[in-house]
């Protein structure tokens, strides 16, 4: 039975758990229990050029959860009315984010490695590309 907890439909980060081991420190995501959602698609984002942003779109349907695995990385969300900033460095926090938020992922320390965890798989339809239209959808309801 999925985590009561996580059928919040807002931006935030999620702790996952921790085995600490002087070998080497273990971090796991079960979904229903760490994330709202089944995994349906995981990608990567790796070797960002400096200063280069990617994202900067919204999704009408998809949810995802995104880690620093290596590196950090700025998330800057907009759900048409304020700015979000989420600041990602450790592997064992990952940020929620809900459909219909506009996100752009930023200022990529060298070697950074983003993992994206998405409830669905890749559909072209799903993407909104436009800042102003997704304001105008957004602001609608």
């Amino acid at each position: 039975m999925p985590n009561p907890e996580l059928q919040m439909n807002t931006p935030r980060i999620i702790e996952l758990p921790k085995i600490l081991d002087p070998r080497g420190n273990l971090s796991f995501i079960e979904e229903g229990n760490h994330i709202p959602f089944a995994i349906e698609r995981a990608y990567w984002i790796y070797d960002v050029p400096g200063g280069e942003t990617r994202g900067g779109h919204a999704y009408k349907t998809l949810q995802e959860f995104i880690i620093a695995l290596s590196g950090s990385f700025e998330v800057v969300l907009n759900d048409g009315k304020e700015e979000m900033r989420f600041s990602l460095n450790r592997s064992y926090y990952g940020l929620y984010v809900p459909k219909m938020y506009w996100r752009s992922l930023e200022n990529f320390s060298t070697n950074s490695l983003a993992l994206i965890l998405a409830d669905s798989a890749y559909n072209e339809n799903d993407y909104i590309r436009d800042l102003t239209q997704f304001q105008l959808l957004n602001n609608a309801g």
